[in-house]
C-alpha cells in the first residue's frame, strides 16, 4: 500500500459515518489483517450495507421455495429470475425498489428505478418486453403527496416511454403511513432463447474487463447506504445519493448489449446498480472465484478530479461490466463504436480472488471479492423480533359493533370515488402500454396484463400484487393473500401461474415488532408458494422505509408473478360481453368486513383482522376457473378484491357499459356481501345457453358457486333497488382521483 493510502487509515468514528456497526468494522480490520484506508472502508461500506448483502434478511429468505420444473436459473444466481415458457424460450423477470431516491427526488428516483430493473433484464441477454410498478402513497390531501406522486408518475412514463418498452400493469395505493417514505416498485420482464443467456460472472486469468455506457459522475454516491437507513429530516443533504437518468442512452445501451453478447466474445456482463463499480467487480469476480486489477484513471468521468472511492462507490446510470474474452477486444470495442458509446478497457482478470484499485501506478485499495459479497464473507444477522401490542388487539374486533348504513348506495358512491378503489387512468395514461405491440390487454381488459410472444401461439401473463392493510393486520396471511391474488388474476386471465419475484418493502429491522412483520410474511408467502408451485426466483428486500417522526409504513411485500398461456386463444377477459349473460359467483360470500376499504376509510376503523381467507379453499375456486376457461364455457372472469363484490360487478359493467341486475344473500349483512373483501371470490359471466354445462363442470369441482343475477342494460340494480346508471358510476369512478391532485 502506498503512502498516500495510508495516509487516509480510518478510525471507529470513520466507520460509523460509512454506516458500519463497531463489530462490522473490527471484522473487516481481521479480513484485511491491517486497518483500512478510507476506499477500502467506503467499498465495504457499501457491499455490506442491507441493500446489497441482504444481511438482516438472508436467514429467512433461504427458507422460501426456489425449485420449481420451469426454473433455469434459481434466486441468487443471476441478475434476475429465469423461466421455461416452452418453445425454446424462457422469460427473464425482476422486481425491485427505488423508495429513498423517489423520497427525495421523486422524478429521477422513480425513472432511474425502470432504468435499473431494466438492465438487469438484458444484461442477461433477454430482450425487455413489458414493465410494470407498484406505487405506495400518503394522504393525498398533502401537497408533498400531490408532488410525489406527479413526479414519480411523470418520471415512469418518461423513462419508460422514451426506452420503448410499454409499461402494462400496476397499483397505486394510498394511505398515511406513507407520508413521508413513499414506495417505488419496479417491474421488468424480457424474452431470451434458452441458452443463449450471459451470465454475471468473471473468469480466465488475462481476460480485459471493459467499462461500456455512459460516463462515471458523482451522483448515486453511497445511494447503497442511503438506501440502508431511515429517512430523517436531514435527508435532502443526501442528494448526491439519488442517481440521474438517460432513457436514450439506455436504448443505446440495450441494443449494443444484445448485440455483443451474440458475437460470442463476451465472458460475463453484470449492471453497475447499487453501489457501482464496486458491486459490479466484487460480485463478478466472487461468482467466478477470479480477482481483478482495476485502473480507476482509464474510467470516462463527467466531471475532473474525482476521488477514487467516488469512482468507485458512483452509481451513476446507464453503464456495464463486462469480461471479453483475450484478443477478441476489437470486436466489442466496434460494437460500442457503432452505438456511440464508451467502452474503456479498465483492467484485466486476475487469478488472486482480490480486486486490487489502482490509479496510475498507486495501490489504492485492495480488498478480497468473497469476503464483500452476498454468500460470502459479508456479516448475517438473526435479529430479534416480537409480536406488536396491535396485533393481540386487533383480534378484539367484532362486526356486530358496526351498525350497517341505512343508505347502502351512498357507499357505493363513496367507494366509488376512493384513490384506493377509483380508476388510476391518470397514471396510466402517461405511460406508453402500446409500444411494440405486444400488449394484449389495452382494448379487452384482463385481470392481469396479457403479453403476446411473437411467433408462438403463447402469451404470457404478468401481475404486481399486494395488500398491505392485509399484510399490516396479519402478515403471515396478508401475504399469503397478496400470492394468492397475484395467482388469481393470473388465472381468470387464462395463465397457469408459474413463478414469482418479490419486492419486500418494511421498516426497521432492528425493530423487534417490524422484524415479526418480516418473518411472518416470509412464512405467509412460502406457504402460498408451495401451494400454487409458483417458486421465488429472487428479488429485492427493502428495510428502513420509515422516518424518525412517523414510524414504518405498512409492511408492502409486492408480489411479481409470471403466468404462461400456452395457447393465447384461451386468453380471458373482465368485462361483460352480452346483455341477458347470467352472472355467477365461484367462492363463498362470508360475513365479514375486517380490513376492507369500507370498514378502514368509511367507518374509519382500522386494526381490525385480516379478510376471510382460507388458502386451500383458494386453490379449488383458481382451479375451477381454470376448468371453465379451458372448456370455453365463460364470457368473462373477474377476481373479487379491493372494494368487494360491488366494485368487482362494476369493473366488469364499464367496458361496454352494461348493467347488472343481482340479489344479495339474506344470510349476510348487506355491506359484507357487497363491501366485504373476503378472499377466493370470483365473477363471471355466463352465456344461457352454456349454463347447463357451466353447472355440470362446476358441481363436478370442490368450489363453491352461486348464482346471483343477469347482465342487463344500463342500470345498476341489486335487490330490486337502483344503484344508478354505470354510466353515472363511470364518470366518478374515471375523474375522482384526477380531481383529487388538483
Amino acid at each position: 500500500m502506498s503512502a498516500t493510502a495510508q495516509d487516509q487509515l480510518t478510525t471507529d468514528e470513520t466507520a460509523k459515518k460509512l454506516g458500519l456497526l463497531p463489530d462490522e468494522y473490527e471484522k473487516i480490520k481481521v479480513i484485511l489483517g491491517r486497518t483500512p484506508n478510507f476506499t477500502e472502508l467506503s467499498i465495504f461500506s457499501v457491499m455490506w450495507s442491507e441493500h446489497c448483502s441482504y444481511k438482516n434478511s438472508i436467514v429467512w429468505l433461504k427458507k422460501l421455495p426456489k425449485k420449481g420444473p420451469y426454473i433455469l436459473a434459481e434466486a441468487g444466481e443471476e441478475n434476475a429470475g429465469l423461466v421455461d415458457i416452452g418453445g425454446g424460450l424462457a422469460c427473464a423477470f425482476k422486481i425491485e425498489s427505488h423508495n429513498h431516491p423517489s423520497a427525495l427526488e421523486p422524478y429521477q428516483g422513480a425513472a432511474t428505478g425502470v432504468g435499473g430493473i431494466n438492465r438487469d433484464i438484458f444484461t442477461m441477454g433477454a430482450r425487455p418486453i413489458a414493465q410494470l410498478n407498484s406505487l405506495r402513497f400518503g394522504d393525498l390531501k398533502l401537497e408533498r403527496t400531490k408532488w410525489l406522486v406527479k413526479g414519480v408518475v411523470k418520471g415512469i412514463g418518461d423513462y419508460g416511454n422514451a426506452f420503448g418498452i410499454p409499461t402494462v400493469g400496476g397499483e397505486v395505493f394510498f394511505d398515511e403511513c406513507y407520508n413521508v417514505n413513499p414506495l417505488v416498485n419496479a417491474m421488468s420482464a424480457g424474452i431470451v432463447k434458452v441458452g443463449e443467456t450471459i451470465s454475471a460472472t468473471s473468469y480466465g486469468v488475462g481476460n480485459p474487463v471493459f467499462i461500456v455506457g455512459s460516463a462515471t459522475g458523482k451522483d448515486g454516491i453511497h445511494g447503497a447506504t442511503f438506501a440502508s437507513a431511515d429517512l430523517t429530516e436531514d435527508s435532502a443533504k443526501d442528494l448526491p445519493a439519488v442517481q440521474v437518468g438517460d432513457p436514450f442512452q439506455e436504448k443505446l445501451l440495450l441494443e449494443a448489449s444484445l448485440e455483443v453478447i451474440k458475437t460470442g466474445a463476451v465472458i460475463g456482463m453484470q449492471d453497475m446498480g447499487a453501489a457501482g463499480i464496486t458491486c459490479s467487480t466484487s460480485e463478478m469476480s466472487a461468482k467466478g472465484e477470479h480477482g481483478m486489477d482495476i485502473w480507476l484513471d482509464r474510467v470516462p468521468t463527467r466531471q475532473t478530479n474525482m476521488q477514487p472511492f467516488e469512482i468507485l462507490l458512483s452509481e451513476s446510470q446507464e453503464r456495464m461490466l463486462i469480461i471479453v474474452k483475450k484478443g477478441r477486444e476489437k470486436e466489442v470495442e466496434k460494437v460500442f463504436q457503432k452505438w456511440d458509446l464508451n467502452c474503456a478497457r479498465i483492467g484485466v482478470v486476475t487469478d488472486t480472488k482480490r480486486i486490487k484499485f489502482f490509479v496510475g501506478d498507486e495501490l489504492v485499495a485492495d480488498v478480497p471479492a468473497f469476503d464483500l459479497v452476498l454468500g460470502g464473507g459479508a456479516p448475517v444477522y438473526h435479529r430479534d423480533y416480537k409480536e406488536p401490542a396491535y396485533y393481540a388487539e386487533s383480534k378484539k374486533f367484532k362486526i356486530e359493533n358496526v351498525e350497517v348504513p341505512k343508505d347502502i348506495a351512498a357507499v357505493s358512491k363513496f367507494l366509488i370515488s376512493h384513490p384506493n378503489i377509483a380508476s388510476k387512468q391518470w397514471v396510466y395514461n402517461q405511460y406508453d402500454s402500446m409500444v411494440g405491440t405486444v400488449n394484449m390487454s389495452v382494448n379487452a381488459p384482463s385481470d392481469a396484463a396479457v403479453i403476446n410472444i411473437k411467433g408462438t401461439n403463447k402469451a404470457i401473463a404478468l401481475k404486481i400484487d399486494c395488500n398491505a392493510r392485509y399484510v399490516n393486520a396479519d402478515p403471515e396471511v396478508g401475504c399469503s393473500i397478496a400470492v394468492s391474488e397475484a395467482a388469481r388474476n393470473i388465472v381468470c386471465s387464462g395463465g397457469e401461474p408459474s413463478a414469482i419475484t418479490n419486492c419486500l418493502n418494511f421498516g426497521n429491522p432492528y425493530n423487534p415488532e417490524v422484524y415479526w412483520q418480516f418473518v411472518n410474511t416470509i412464512k405467509g408467502m412460502g406457504a402460498a408458494c408451495i401451494k400454487f408451485q409458483t417458486p421465488v426466483t429472487g428479488g429485492n428486500v427493502s428495510f428502513y422505509n420509515q422516518s424518525s417522526y412517523e414510524g414504518p409504513v405498512f409492511p408492502t411485500p409486492a408480489i411479481g408473478m409470471l403466468g404462461i398461456l400456452e395457447d393465447k386463444s384461451t386468453r380471458m377477459t373482465l368485462n361483460f360481453k352480452n346483455q341477458g349473460d347470467s352472472i355467477y359467483l365461484i367462492g363463498s360470500s362470508k360475513n365479514d368486513i375486517s380490513s376492507s376499504e369500507y370498514l378502514y376509510s368509511y367507518h374509519k376503523i382500522k386494526n381490525t383482522p385480516p379478510p376471510a381467507f382460507n388458502l386451500d379453499e383458494e386453490y379449488e375456486v383458481q382451479k375451477a376457473v381454470k376448468t371453465i376457461i379451458k372448456e370455453r364455457v365463460i364470457q368473462s372472469a373477474h377476481d373479487c378484491a379491493d372494494g368487494g363484490l360491488f366494485i368487482t360487478l362494476l369493473e366488469c359493467a364499464m367496458t361496454n357499459d352494461l348493467g347488472f341486475d343481482i340479489s344479495s344473500d339474506e344470510e349476510i349483512r348487506k355491506d359484507a356481501f357487497l363491501f366485504g373483501e373476503s378472499q377466493s371470490r370470483v365473477i363471471v359471466s355466463v352465456k344461457k345457453d352454456d349454463e347447463d354445462k357451466f353447472i355440470d363442470l362446476m358441481m363436478a369441482s370442490r368450489a363453491e358457486f352461486e348464482y346471483l343475477g343477469d347482465v342487463t342494460g344500463k342500470e345498476m340494480i341489486i335487490d330490486e333497488v337502483s344503484f344508478g346508471t354505470v354510466a353515472e358510476a363511470k364518470v366518478l369512478f374515471d375523474n375522482a382521483l384526477e380531481e383529487l391532485l388538483k
